[in-house]
């Protein structure tokens, strides 16, 4: 992606290297509903979301990426293969996961997907790599929650040695070892971006940068500001570990309509119906409309409003947090389609501008 000199910011306050800006947009795929308020199928939802990142590429966005769930609510259950069909039908926009819950997939699997999508897109295919806050795919593929941290850390590893390309030697105990196994297909020009996905953990934040990954900040609730200092200690841990300055990204959810108003009426009813439905077994708050409403808000970590509302708050955020890197988690259960493409269409030609603008 090609920017002017005023595209840039710091990645960190005592950090000389500087990141281009970069806009993203992510899904969970959730069901979208038709005109009458009613559930659409699977399959069109899916089509739908292929449909919003090519409208995405259509208005300049910089990343469109998809997140693993194995829910009736959240279909997308192979986000590479949607990816694909996405990368297919336009020419510039990176895409990815986001995430791809590693924890209870393979390795060499994983990095023959994305691979696949790397040379299927002519290089434009990302990877953000989470532990997974959604749990469901861990009964699924069979895997025991209790070995969750030891899950992420040795298929993390193994995936470091897979990015490094030629033969693999690998030993653990999550799935069979490798002895000098070529694995394919091979990328042409060095690895693919690979992120670490971030809630809170300050180890995840070392992680990242013990293997030489980019930060993604997932900020869903409350101060973003409070995850400042996740940014600087991973610009810490690059330095100690003898890497070289690597770019910091925020994840949040938001939904973009002509007016405050309107983007608030759109978006309160899902939110809650969804958050209600997912409180148990997550452990979220049910939210009032009280907490809704300082989510939004300056100090909160909501992006919803008019493109005005929703640009000067993400300006704030990346100064704030010394990041380069903004994805929108639009969409909510229960929303159509057309508020999602038009969500879309005022990220892409409103708000990413605007936002430039401010960061100038």
């Amino acid at each position: 992606m090609t920017t002017a000199p005023s595209d840039h910011v710091r990645a960190a306050a005592d950090e000389p290297v500087q990141f281009p800006l970069v806009f993203g947009l992510d899904t969970f795929g959730d069901v979208t509903h038709d005109d009458n308020d009613r559930p659409l199928s699977h399959a069109q939802t899916i089509r739908n979301v292929v449909e919003q990142g090519v409208l995405a590429d259509q208005v300049g966005v910089g990343f469109f990426g998809i997140g693993e769930h194995h829910t009736d609510d959240f279909p997308l259950s192979a986000a590479d293969v949607a990816l694909a069909a996405i990368a297919a039908r336009t020419t510039r926009i990176h895409v990815g996961s986001a995430v791809t819950v590693l924890s209870s997939d393979d390795p060499v699997r994983v990095f023959q997907r994305y691979s696949t999508l790397h040379a299927v897109s002519g290089g434009r295919a990302e990877v953000i790599l989470g532990r997974g806050s959604s749990i469901d795919s861990f009964p699924l593929f069979g895997y025991d929650l209790a070995d969750y941290e030891d899950l992420f850390e040795e298929k993390t590893n193994l995936f470091a040695e897979l990015l490094d390309g030629g033969p693999v030697t690998w030993q653990g105990k999550t799935r069979a070892s490798l002895y000098n196994q070529d694995v394919v297909p091979h990328t042409e020009s060095g690895p693919f971006p690979v992120w670490i996905g971030v809630g809170g953990s300050p180890q995840s934040v070392i992680r990242a940068a013990r293997y030489g990954f980019s930060l993604m900040l997932a900020i869903i609730g409350g101060t973003p500001a409070r995850f400042t200092p996740f940014s600087q200690l991973f610009q810490q841990a690059l330095q100690r570990f003898g890497r070289a300055a690597l770019p910091v990204g925020v994840h949040s959810p938001g939904h973009i309509a002509d007016t405050d108003e309107q983007a608030r009426e759109e978006f309160w009813p899902r939110y809650l119906e969804v958050i209600r439905s997912v409180s148990k077994t997550r452990g979220f708050a049910v939210p009032t409309k009280e907490s809704f409403l300082h989510e939004i808000g300056p100090h909160g970590a909501l992006y919803v409003g008019s493109p005005e509302t929703v640009a000067q708050k993400i300006a704030q955020n990346l100064t704030t947090l010394g990041a380069t890197r903004f994805d929108l988690k639009y969409g909510m259960g229960g929303l159509s389609h057309q508020a999602l493409m038009t969500n879309i269409e005022l990220y892409g030609t409103h708000v990413v501008p605007r936002v430039r603008e401010l960061l100038a």
